[in-house]
């Protein structure tokens, strides 16, 4: 089983969006490994492949609390585990 997650943010561009996720993420012991974001008319999109097998959180734990900073934050945050999120996207 994959210890890889996929987080995706989305919602109305503002200050400190990024900091927030990425801090919730170090204070939960996840690793970014791959991240990318853009800007679209004012919309902020972010992707983020991370890491959890050497976090002491258990998935649901990380997901809540992301879930949570993106309702803080007035955006959505999505959490999946990268197994299922690849296997929702094949043809």
């Amino acid at each position: 089983m994959s210890d890889q997650i996929i987080v995706t943010v989305s919602g109305i561009d503002k200050i400190g969006i990024v900091a927030s996720v990425t801090s919730v993420l170090a204070k939960y012991e996840v690793n970014i490994e791959d991240i990318k974001q853009t800007l679209m008319q004012g919309h902020f999109v972010m992707f983020m492949l991370c890491d959890i097998a050497k976090s002491k959180y258990s998935f649901k734990e990380i997901k809540e609390a992301l879930v949570n900073t993106g309702e803080n934050l007035g955006m959505e945050i999505w959490v999946q585990k990268k197994e299922i999120f690849d296997n929702m996207h094949k043809i």
